[in-house]
């Protein structure tokens, strides 16, 4: 098989007009030659840094989406479904990626359950860990978000890092706002990359000390701008990644598009291209090609250097995606779940209360991270409850796995003016979390979650919708189209609700993210990340 176009060389940086040929799945030939053809081969993008479950999909389908956007590898972080199922959620997702020839390369997750202070469905200690680092279908040592641990020496966590160093396997980060000594003792401690950097003076002193840091753009957090004027300089250090792409937005774009919106800054090609297609290769250790004779032929044919629209993906010399059509094709799987909650009661939802101030999650559009705001209570019959005028509305974590009361926050800036949204999409432990405008309505959605085993879902006075998530309580057994199509639906349901986010469901999922600081909800109470310890609502 032969392949005209401008092949771009990302190492010797040239573009020459030339012809490429396959053989065996491999690039046999690379040689110049002149012809009318206008097309770019370069080698194909790779997210260096996703959790495939957040796209709501297993991971075979994932990959007839990705792939149109020539992405033919990801650096795949299976920490969700296990937070959900332990090893037995890793072993599910390698085995439905083994069914495509795109190329996942998994993890053994760090941090399951992420903290001691919520309610997690699995738990990997370091002897799991161990048996996750002698497979060789595991490339590395997943995000070590518990960064306390690693710096106060916590041996559970050393002995996790001690097995990714004794399989010589990478190390990944999750260190947001980490800084100075602190930041010195978790990078001595063996870990090398991270994507949590939401500064650019942040990225930097990451980056001068000797880390590799991913510039990040998903669904919910975007640290592209805040990061991308790094790249031009360190360029040898830095790499893109999504973290969580939800459905609906995985079917615009992928890593092209930052590609696109780098060049689009000025900023050189080749720089860009040595981030999107080479370092993930070069840091990870992939087994995936890099445009050289002898290489495994993972290609991309782009229409140019601009935008990246994709013409064609090969993946080991096979066509995967030509003229508009992925060609890998839906595989049948096994649905595996971890769910086990009664229907809650409107009175569960009650806080009794007639404290005049209250602490207040606040939160941020694009970001991760929360702030804690001091906020005036509104009591109502000697009960909490949401002020829909000052857009300070009642949250609530529901433990999933185990039949406990909820536990109950109060958020702004969700902006709802009628009904609940409800998501069992919960960072990291994924139990069920709500936001209402009343006890009723925050009640109706947590039933419906519970109900279906999993799900996102909207309620309003007189609408019920749901996208159920029956694998894990977290990913569809539907197609793209499909998931994306309803996952979009719901969502400008809640924004006619009144959200004014732009990915309330994303946003909401990580109101539980306790690594991520400042002020975060748990299915046990609500906790301040900066201290690392719960606080109470009353002021």
């Amino acid at each position: 098989m032969e392949i005209l176009g401008q092949i771009v060389d990302i190492p010797n940086r040239r573009i020459y007009s030339g012809e490429l040929t396959i053989a065996n799945g491999k690039i046999s030939e690379i040689k110049e030659k002149s012809h009318n053809v206008k097309n770019f081969i370069l080698p194909g993008f790779v997210d260096a840094h996703i959790h495939i479950e957040s796209s709501m999909l297993v991971p075979s389908e994932f990959a007839r989406i990705a792939v149109k956007h020539g992405t033919v590898a990801t650096v795949s972080d299976p920490h969700e479904i296990a937070n959900v199922l332990g090893v037995e959620g890793v072993e599910f997702m390698i085995k439905n990626g083994k069914q495509t020839p795109f190329k996942f390369n998994f993890g053994a997750p760090s941090c399951v359950p992420a903290t001691s202070f919520e309610s997690a469905g699995a738990v990997i200690d370091s002897d799991g860990i161990k048996t996750l680092m002698a497979n060789p279908d595991i490339k590395y040592l997943a995000e070590m978000m518990n960064y306390p641990g690693v710096i106060y020496g916590d041996q559970e966590v050393f002995k996790k890092i001690a097995w990714a160093k004794h399989y010589n396997k990478p190390i990944d980060g999750h260190a947001p706002g980490l800084r100075g000594n602190d930041l010195t003792k978790y990078i001595q401690a063996g870990i090398s990359t991270d994507h949590e950097c939401f500064t650019y003076d942040e990225g930097l002193e990451k980056l001068q000390k000797g880390m590799k840091v991913l510039i990040r753009e998903g669904s919910a957090a975007k640290n592209f701008e805040a990061l991308i004027d790094l790249l031009p300089e360190y360029s040898g250090n830095m790499m893109f990644c999504s973290d969580d792409k939800h459905p609906d937005d995985l079917l615009l774009g992928h890593i092209n598009q930052l590609c696109a919106r780098a060049v689009d800054k000025g900023i050189d090609v080749f720089k860009v291209l040595q981030a999107a297609c080479v370092n993930p290769v070069e840091h990870y250790k992939l087994d995936v090609g890099q445009l050289k004779v002898g290489d495994l032929a993972d290609c991309i044919v782009v229409e140019d250097l601009k935008n990246f629209k994709t013409l064609q993906t090969y993946i080991n010399g096979e066509l995967v995606f030509d003229e508009g059509e992925s060609k890998i094709s839906s595989t049948p799987f096994e649905i595996l779940n971890n769910f086990n909650t009664n229907k809650k009661q409107v009175s569960d939802f009650r806080i009794e209360s007639s404290i005049e101030r209250i602490r207040v999650i606040e939160a941020l559009e694009g970001q991760l991270i929360t702030n804690e705001i001091i906020a005036s209570a509104l009591v109502l019959d000697g009960n909490l409850i949401s002020d829909i005028e000052n857009d300070i509305l009642k949250m609530t974590v529901v433990n999933r796995y185990n039949n406990e009361p909820p536990a109950l926050a109060f958020i702004k800036n969700f902006g709802l003016k009628e009904g609940a949204i409800a998501s069992s999409v919960g960072h990291d432990s994924h139990n069920i979390i709500a936001v209402g405008v009343s006890d009723e309505a925050i009640c109706k959605a947590v039933n419906i979650i519970i109900e279906h085993k999993g799900g996102i879902c909207a309620v309003s006075d007189n609408q019920t919708e749901i996208v159920p998530l029956p694998v894990a309580g977290i990913i569809s057994d539907q197609d793209a189209e499909t998931i994306g199509k309803r996952y979009a639906e719901l969502d400008r349901m809640a924004k006619q609700l009144g959200s004014t986010l732009k990915a309330p469901y994303m946003t909401l999922s990580f109101m539980a993210l306790l690594v991520i600081p400042s002020l975060k909800l748990s299915d046990k109470g609500l906790f301040d990340g900066n201290v690392f310890q719960f606080t109470p609502l009353e002021v």
